[in-house]
């Protein structure tokens, strides 16, 4: 079949990407995207930015970053007891 059909929106997107919309948006589908004059678009980096302040899991980082430190030194105690080792 050369198209999909979406029952919520009653708009058909065919495998060439263009829209055919017989639903409640058919008025305006065809629009081009409006572009402020006076706002500058907000920049991608920002965009993204407003969701940081939400963690979903606190301590999370930390808990890496500390797992990372340990397993760190664990190979240079491991190494430097077998360099040790190996001079006896």
């Amino acid at each position: 079949m050369n198209s999909t059909k979406s029952n919520a929106s009653e708009s058909y997107i065919t495998l060439g990407g263009s829209v055919v919309s017989d639903g409640p948006y058919s008025d305006i589908i065809d629009h081009p995207h409006h572009v402020s004059d006076t706002h500058p678009q907000m920049a991608v980096e920002d965009r993204a930015a407003q969701f940081a302040p939400f963690a979903a899991l606190v301590g999370y980082d930390d808990a890496v970053e500390q797992a990372a430190i340990d397993a760190f030194e664990q190979v240079i105690a491991e190494n430097t007891n077998e360099k040790f080792e190996e001079s006896i």
